[in-house]
């Protein structure tokens, strides 16, 4: 297989059980997949179905019960917690249902906030904030506060956030969940154009039927499992 069609993110046999006090709760089945550069994967299913419990193993937020994850050779489910800090600051970015923003930053200080903790030198982490404000259509916007901004808008900041450190992967779990049904349309659309633009990997959870036809490829989650696996792009699952 070449370079450009290997994986550069896979689950393996992924499983994950939560003890409680009425007993285990499986939330998370032998779930398997993988995802390529240059490709929109999406998650899709049910409150419940385990959708954020596999994005949380898949970047290493969380370890699995059983199975592996790996970041392309290597297994990210068995590196230390700074190895996989060290992963998510450089190699893979989240993009959150919640905004995630930091109230009292302006847009550029909230895009910033990743190259910050890189060290990265003043005049540089300027350059890359403008870019990453441009290629979300917000250069006019970057002095507002998050209250200031409409939540399309604050989602495009957080994208912009995501994209600045350059990763080869982004994570987002449910990023339209708080938007109305058309700015959740030029979220994904957004998202769509930046994977297939710059070849990034993504992998997006959503409950939301409209969403699909942005997809490459499409995992469908239920009660943990993967109850079925669609195949819109040119890899398989």
């Amino acid at each position: 297989m070449s370079a450009a069609t290997q994986a550069v993110l896979a689950g393996q046999d992924l499983s994950r059980v939560f003890s409680t006090a009425s007993g285990e709760v499986h939330a998370l089945t032998e779930v398997s997949l993988e995802l390529h550069p240059g490709e929109l994967l999406v998650v899709r299913g049910p409150s419940g179905s385990g959708k954020t419990t596999l994005l949380n193993l898949l970047g290493g937020l969380d370890r699995p019960t059983s199975g592996a994850v790996w970041l392309g050779a290597a297994e990210l489910s068995a590196m230390s917690e700074a190895e996989v800090l060290a992963v998510r600051r450089t190699r893979l970015s989240y993009i959150f249902q919640s905004f995630g923003l930091i109230p009292v930053l302006s847009a550029a200080e909230n895009v910033e906030v990743p190259l910050r903790l890189l060290e990265t030198p003043a005049a540089e982490r300027d350059e890359r904030v403008s870019e990453a404000l441009e290629l979300v259509g917000l250069s006019q916007h970057a002095n507002q506060r998050p209250y200031e901004l409409s939540g399309g808008q604050q989602q495009r900041v957080g994208i912009a956030r995501a994209l600045v450190s350059d990763p080869e992967i982004l994570i987002a779990d449910e990023p339209t969940g708080q938007l109305d049904s058309a700015t959740a349309a030029t979220i994904m659309d957004l998202l769509q154009q930046l994977v297939h633009d710059r070849g990034l990997a993504a992998v997006v959870s959503t409950h939301d039927p409209l969403l699909m036809g942005r997809a490459d490829r499409v995992v469908e989650l239920h009660d943990g499992r993967a109850t079925s696996r669609a195949r819109r792009g040119r890899h398989a699952v």
